[in-house]
């Protein structure tokens, strides 16, 4: 058990003091503060040119987990499409291979640290780390039967738990849902079975299932379960609510869980008998969703919570874990964290550390005794096309990500990241807008290629958190309204940009937009409706029209992944874009770009997939027709065998030169070097129009 202090016996005060929050600083604050950050950039050396393959690269180290008696970490070797199985004792030593190859997206522990789980699409299978155990498969996953891993049973030493739904017996008969616990050797117990599908479930201390979360047509609803396996509801979660909740009870055997219930962050809460919500944790800067909570390996209960959203910060629900989480960020700062905890008298803590300017991560074994740190792990990083090793880019030539907010012209409070060359004059810059994907997503404080790659040849890079980014809470998402088209949440985009250009940042004749899916979509719109603002665009697999797409994903099974339980089109309605609305529907295509082909003036790139299932080809090609037509400066790459992400290492190398080459003849950055061989046939083959800046690729 653990020898820390639980979190439930955290001072009231305590708990007070961090859902207090903070106060929001004022504009002239955030301004003084991003100047502050600018000037810090400004000071720092130039940064060398890389050649693109430089930030073309994959990483070889995946899933790299804390045995739970801290004694061992095992990770996944990634080379090509072969992976492997590999463990070493944090005691020292040398790493070994458990296995040579195996399909395993990711790694496990049991909770006695005997076993590796290893989850991959098909099944997951069992490795004996420690003695003589051998191995196999405890189930199978995916299938007809949608059977997905759950979680390692929290309480025993070698169980998991599953979900799976059962096949209706006969045409008239209905479907029902099982929540299982399958030993290490496959052998199955019933937990429950129900009608509805299954969302969540949490077990008391003594390993007993206390509470079941069902899919309740468009809601999900928490039931007590009694010592009868009888059902009774005590929390409904309604409206795109959160209500996760976590596999184990408060010691008296009161829910916990992750929930926005009744508020706008997502927050740790607990439910008592009575049915009502208390918060227990929030984030101290009041503006960001808890990301995620570490949970004790032994006992099942929280021990470090985590928030992304501006910037990254951990915080210990007991007072020894916090000492020791605040000794771990003075050894890291302004680091992307992620901490394992091993439990024992003598137990390493694992510490994995990340940000925007560490291209390859990074993990080291910390010593809470003696606060010692050693490091343990280097990610291993090879290039894309050749597969040959290469050493990460140095961290002091990469653009440190600065968290900025400001104010819409509707008064709400917006968020997002700037990216700057080292060494240069901020205001001299050419200015690159990267709308997220989603748009029901975020960007994070983390290192990403494509926005370090524009940076080094020679643009400041501005990523808007526009409403309808998750991350920062209920509020945030669902004041978008629908409003997807040339309305409220283009203009966020909009006026943040010309935010960054009133404080002195960027060159505002010379402007570009570029994005991918959601963020093509914005790219599209920027090229179309603010011309003035935007000089040229590059749409990665964007839709030219979002609720005709919207519509078309409906229709497949992509929206299972999109929605999760709720059924997709519910789901959108309840965030303002209901599919079956005639008005929503002639809204969103009266000011699509692809209704409005004819004001779109500025050159442009269009890149898209043949094989995608969350944008249509179909309406890429027509909208690429249409610009043709009007004679517009529009090329346009399709690769037919890509999906909504392309893998193929030619195709981002391509997709880097172009993009290079056609911001670079309209905003002034670095010119491109030319392609090799390889990626002139890629371009050949797969450049289906090309504009004024592209003719002869």
């Amino acid at each position: 058990m653990s020898t820390f202090p639980k979190w439930w016996a955290v001072p009231c005060a305590l708990v007070l003091a961090l859902a207090s929050g903070v106060l929001r600083a004022d504009d002239a604050a955030d301004a003084a503060a991003l100047h502050r950050a600018v000037a810090i950039e400004q000071a720092r050396p130039p940064a060398p040119r890389f050649p693109r393959s430089a930030f073309l690269v994959d990483r070889m180290i995946d899933s790299v987990s804390l045995s739970p008696d801290g004694r061992s970490v095992a990770w996944l070797r990634v080379q090509g499409n072969q992976r492997s199985v590999w463990l070493q004792s944090t005691a020292g030593g040398t790493a070994r291979q458990l296995l040579s190859r195996t399909e395993a997206r990711q790694l496990y522990w049991s909770r006695d640290s005997r076993w590796l789980l290893l989850e991959s699409p098909r099944q997951l299978f069992a490795l004996a780390a420690v003695g003589q155990g051998g191995s196999g498969i405890v189930t199978a996953l995916g299938g007809g039967e949608r059977r997905e891993l759950r979680a390692v049973d929290p309480l025993r030493d070698a169980a998991v738990v599953i979900s799976e739904q059962v096949p209706a017996a006969s045409p008239a008969s209905a479907r029902a849902w099982r929540l299982l616990r399958v030993d290490i050797h496959g052998k199955r117990s019933l937990l429950h079975e129900d009608a509805d599908e299954l969302a969540g479930f949490a077990f008391d201390p003594r390993g007993r299932l206390a509470f079941l979360e069902r899919v309740e047509h468009e809601d999900l609803v928490i039931h007590r379960v009694d010592a009868n396996g009888s059902l009774h509801e005590v929390l409904r979660c309604q409206r795109l609510q959160r209500c996760n909740l976590l596999p184990v009870t408060a010691p008296d055997g009161e829910l916990l869980l992750r929930t926005d219930h009744g508020g706008n962050l997502l927050d740790l809460a607990r439910l008592d008998a009575l049915g009502t919500l208390h918060t227990l944790l929030t984030d101290p800067a009041g503006e960001a969703d808890l990301d995620a909570l570490l949970l004790d390996p032994v006992d099942g209960q929280p021990l470090i919570a985590s928030w992304r959203s501006s910037t990254s910060a951990q915080r210990g629900l007991d007072t020894q874990t916090q000492q020791a989480v605040e000794a771990i960020a003075r050894h890291f700062p302004q680091r992307d964290l992620d901490i394992q905890v091993g439990r024992g008298a003598q137990a390493a803590w694992l510490v994995g550390e990340r940000g925007p300017t560490l291209q390859a991560g990074r993990w080291h074994l910390y010593e809470p005794s003696s606060g010692r740190f050693t490091p343990f792990l280097d990610d291993a990083l090879v290039q894309q096309r050749s597969g040959k090793p290469l050493q990460p880019l140095p961290g002091a030539a990469l653009a440190r990500k600065i968290p900025l907010s400001w104010t819409a012209s509707d008064g709400m409070r917006l968020h997002g990241f700037l990216l700057l060359p080292p060494g240069a004059d901020p205001a001299t810059l050419p200015l690159v807008v990267t709308p997220h994907g989603g748009p029901w997503n975020h960007d994070r404080p983390d290192y990403g290629s494509f926005g370090q790659f524009l940076v080094n040849r020679g643009y400041a890079v501005f990523q808007p958190q526009f409403r309808g980014s998750t991350g920062y809470g209920r509020d945030y998402v669902f004041a978008a309204r629908g409003d997807f088209g040339d309305g409220r949440v283009q203009q966020d985009i909009v006026e943040g940009t010309r935010h960054l250009l009133a404080q002195g940042i960027g060159d505002a004749q010379r402007v570009g937009i570029a994005g991918a899916s959601f963020g093509g979509y914005s790219t599209l719109l920027g090229v179309t409706f603010q011309p003035a603002l935007f000089k040229v665009g590059v749409a990665i697999v964007p839709p030219a029209d979002f609720g005709w797409d919207l519509r078309w994903v409906s229709r497949s099974n992509e929206a299972l992944n999109l929605s999760r339980y709720i059924p997709f089109e519910a789901w959108l309605r309840t965030l303002s874009l209901d599919l079956g609305d005639p008005l929503t529907m002639a809204r969103l295509h009266a000011q699509s770009p692809l209704a409005n082909a004819a004001r779109m003036r500025r050159p442009l790139l269009l890149i898209a997939g043949g094989e995608d299932h969350r944008v249509a080809i179909r309406g890429v090609l027509a909208y690429a027709a249409q610009l043709k037509l009007l004679e517009r400066d529009v090329s346009l790459l399709v690769d037919d065998e890509a999906g909504h992400t392309n893998e193929n290492p030619l195709a981002k190398e391509a997709m880097f030169y172009l993009t290079e080459r056609l911001l670079h003849r309209h905003l002034g950055g670095v010119a491109a070097a030319p392609p090799d061989a390889a990626v002139r046939e890629y371009l050949k083959k797969n450049l289906r129009l090309s504009g004024k800046d592209l003719r002869g690729e």
